[in-house]
Formats: C-alpha cells, sequence, structure tokens
C-alpha cells in the first residue's frame, strides 16, 4: 500500500495519489496530468480511479484529461452534475483499488456534493480518511461558495455542522485525517499550516469539533467574518463541471517564444495584458516592459493572478527567467488562465538590446522610509496588507489599501502623488506598485522588506489590536 500527500504551497493545495497491487486512484488532482501518469507508470500501476471531494473553487481540477489518458473512471458524490462523464457515487459505496478499498462518506456543507473517502486497508483498519474541504487542519471548509435562491449559507452551515457529528467524529480517533488544503487557502477562515493530524487531537484543538457545540453556535461561529471569495471562484466551479480547452494544448501554445519587436506590439494592444514572473529582487533591478503588472511565480502566483485579473479569458503575455516558461504557464492554467499567448524571448536583455523603453519601480529601504516619515517628507505613504493584518499591527499614520481590493478602490489613488507602498515582505507591494504605474501613476516607490524589515527600523507602530473579524 502507499499513500502519498502531494502538496503545492502556491494553492496550498493537497493531492492524493494511492497505489495497491498494480491499481492506482488519485484524489483531487491539479491541472496537469504527467505527474500522476509518471507516478503510476513507476508503480507499474493503472489508474483506475479519479476521486473528487466536490467542485473546486479554487484551481481546476485535471480529471477529465486524466480519465481521456488514463481510461480512469470519474467519481463524485451524491448531487454531482458535469458536462462529462462520471460516477455519481452513493454514500457508503465502496471503490477496489488493488487489496484497498475506498468507501465514499457523503459529507455536504461545503459544497452539497462534497464527500470525504474512507480509506480500508485489506484488513478492515481504516488509517485514513481524505476529509476534502470539509474538514482541515484547525478549520473546516467556508460554507458560502455554494448558495443558491433555495439554500443560504446558514442552511449548508447545518449540513456542515451534521456531516461533522455523524459522519467524520464518529471515526476512530487514531485515524489521520488528510484535507484538501492548508494555510493560504481562501477556501477556509483560519486553517494550520499542518497538512494532517489525527482526529483525536483534531477534537481537542480544532474549534469546529468541541463537543458540546451546539449546531447553531456552530453556524454562527462559522458564518460569522467571511470575506468575499476571490472573484476567479466562480469561473473556476464553472470550468471544473465543464469540459476545458486539453491542458497539452494550453501548455503548446502558453510557451511560444515572441521576439521583442513582436512582444513590444502585442504589449500596446488593449486586449493583451503583460505579466512579469520574474523574481522581485530581477523585477526590481533590470525593470520590464511599459505598462507590465508584476506577479512573481516565486510567490502566492495563482491566487493572485485570479485574484486580479478579472477576466478568466484575459488574453496574456509574460516575461519569465529562462527555463521557467513552461511553469508559468502551467501556474497560469491552474486557476483557469488558459489564454497566454507566449513569453518574450531573450527576456528583458533582448528587449533592452532592440532598444525598447523600459519602466521601473522605485525602492527605499525600510530605514529610509521610518526617517521620511519623522521629518513629514512622505505624500502618500500605503499599506497594502490584508485588512486583519493592518489592524494587528501597523505604522502610524500609514492608511491601509490592500492589494486584493486595488480595482474597487483604485478611484482613490490621485496619478499626481506620490505614493510609498509596503506589505509584509515587499511582494505583494511590487504588485501593487506595478498596478499603479500601468495605471498612470509615475511617482510610486516599493519599500524593501516591508512591514518584517520596518519593525526594526524605528519607525512608530500602533499597539496590537484584535480584529474584529476572522478572515
Amino acid at each position: 500500500m502507499k499513500v502519498e500527500q502531494l502538496f503545492t504551497g502556491c494553492l496550498a493545495e493537497m493531492a492524493y495519489y494511492i497505489h495497491s497491487n498494480g491499481e492506482a486512484a488519485i484524489i483531487d488532482p491539479l491541472r496537469e496530468t504527467e505527474p500522476y501518469i509518471e507516478m503510476a507508470k513507476a508503480d507499474g500501476a493503472k489508474i483506475k480511479y479519479v476521486f473528487l471531494t466536490h467542485f473546486h473553487a479554487d484551481f481546476v481540477s485535471g480529471q477529465v484529461d486524466l480519465a481521456k489518458k488514463t481510461g480512469a473512471t470519474i467519481v463524485f458524490g451524491p448531487n454531482a452534475e458535469a458536462e462529462y462523464d462520471l460516477h455519481v457515487g452513493k454514500d457508503g459505496e465502496e471503490f477496489k483499488i488493488g487489496d484497498l478499498t475506498l468507501q465514499l462518506l457523503h459529507t455536504p456543507g461545503h459544497t452539497m456534493e462534497s464527500s470525504s473517502y474512507l480509506l480500508i486497508d485489506k484488513d478492515g483498519n481504516t488509517p485514513y480518511v481524505f476529509t476534502g474541504d470539509c474538514l482541515f487542519i484547525g478549520d473546516v471548509g467556508r460554507p458560502d461558495l455554494a448558495v443558491k435562491s433555495d439554500l443560504t449559507q446558514a442552511d449548508l452551515a447545518g449540513h456542515l455542522f451534521d456531516s461533522l457529528r455523524n459522519k467524520i467524529m464518529t471515526l476512530p480517533d487514531d485515524i489521520i485525517v488528510y484535507p484538501n488544503h492548508g494555510a493560504g487557502s481562501a477556501c477556509g477562515k483560519n486553517m494550520s499550516s499542518e497538512t494532517f493530524d489525527t482526529l483525536g487531537n483534531q477534537k481537542k484543538t480544532n474549534y469546529a469539533l468541541r463537543a458540546d457545540m451546539t449546531k447553531e453556535e456552530f453556524i454562527k461561529e462559522v458564518t460569522t467574518g467571511l470575506k468575499p471569495p476571490p472573484q476567479y471562484f466562480g469561473n473556476n466551479v464553472r470550468m471544473n463541471k465543464g469540459i476545458n480547452t486539453n491542458i497539452d494544448e494550453v501548455l503548446h501554445r502558453g510557451t511560444t517564444p515572441i521576439d521583442a519587436d513582436t512582444f513590444k506590439e502585442m504589449s500596446e494592444q488593449k486586449d493583451i495584458l503583460v505579466i512579469d514572473t520574474r523574481s522581485k529582487e530581477i523585477y526590481a533591478e533590470e525593470g520590464t516592459v511599459p505598462g507590465a503588472w508584476y506577479i512573481g511565480v516565486d510567490g502566492s502566483f495563482a491566487p493572485w493572478v485570479g485574484a486580479l485579473v478579472k477576466d478568466i479569458n484575459q488574453k496574456i503575455i509574460f516575461i519569465a527567467e529562462g527555463g521557467r516558461e513552461h511553469e508559468v504557464v502551467t501556474r497560469f492554467s491552474r486557476v483557469g488562465y488558459d489564454n497566454t499567448l507566449g513569453y518574450l524571448r531573450g527576456g528583458m536583455h533582448a528587449w533592452k538590446a532592440a532598444g525598447h523603453e523600459i519602466d521601473k519601480i522605485g525602492s527605499i529601504s525600510a530605514i529610509q522610509f521610518a526617517n521620511k516619515l519623522k521629518e513629514g517628507s512622505m505624500e502618500a505613504p500605503l499599506d497594502v496588507r490584508k485588512e486583519s493584518e493592518y489592524l494587528s499591527e501597523h505604522v502610524v499614520g500609514v492608511k491601509n489599501f490592500p492589494l486584493d481590493t486595488i480595482h474597487q478602490n483604485f478611484a482613490e489613488i490621485n496619478p499626481n502623488k506620490e505614493y510609498f507602498l509596503h506589505c509584509a515582505s515587499g511582494y505583494r507591494s511590487l504588485i501593487a506598485a506595478s498596478i499603479f504605474q500601468a495605471n498612470g501613476v509615475k511617482n510610486v516607490t516599493d519599500v524593501r522588506g516591508g512591514f518584517n524589515d520596518i519593525k526594526d527600523s524605528g519607525a512608530e507602530l500602533t499597539e496590537y489590536v484584535c480584529p474584529t473579524t476572522l478572515l
């Protein structure tokens, strides 16, 4: 028996590979298919099933392409409807993988088709349960993503309470809980950075599993403080119910090299967006193509693309570090941005050699930032962290302007002012600064090292104030 958790940090997502006696199954696969096919090939196994815990909102899953390539059966829980062939499982239904059995446990609440899968070994033991977005480590799935005209988030939360109490909490305390997400995902409010735990420990430490909690208390707890989900979530659910462009075609088109002159012509077209995906250090040092947004591939790339690029069909050309073009297109596609048209061949070196103009973001250190604040010589300092981060501690005299709502609030920005932006470490502030600059704000400066360095710079900070809502 082999059970592997496959963690993808950018999405804080966990897929699972299960192998026994020449047969394999994948639970909640990402869009790209080759890693799973190669794992099964290495084990001499045939992928028999692709199990989905629900229709995901935060990434596009790869069940259709994977089933086409392997002949595997796609399995969802009750209530699932899609445009492709699938097996709609029943509560308690069992599926054989070699000497193992996976039993479907219908656990609605996050969504109505949401299901968990209990692994039963050949001796009848139950070492693992794969809980999808029903139960996370330290949290539970948010109950507001499948709201319909006849189904409120309170209704969903009530279903989730029953699922946890009747299906999950009745399992042995020593069973290992394997969820679909960890800290950093927007599918819950306060997930742990741990990626698995025993159910017994979760009963002790997870607020949602408190033994004496009433259904009314649970509903209030899990529905309080929910922020609106990222705008791309609805698009990803729709894509996960449909048949999308084959991933191999997306990767082939997206990794088309484009020479500097052609790239310039394309970058000046109103319907094409340029995204610079290089490291923040290289981006800041070398500058970029005028009008380009910065979203570095080494950060939370896919979620920020999904949060900031409003049109899922947006035409995108990109700048990447040499050799990482395939990776970049893969990560665009994970959240459904399939309309990547190619990359700048030769990168910024080729751009400069062609004699084209360069945009560059200004930069100062945290100490310089603190000194300018004390001198009163800073016109418009902004903290682009989340509201909860800002409320917990921030620099006195600095306004909060969260990156995740930058488009909604951009009318507040005066293009004639000089802005100084910081986040926690310098990644989000560079994204924000690039969007400022692309939208006509010429005097924008990034604070290197962000709040992490500012705390040691001598700047005056607020005392800790507990946020009034949980994000």
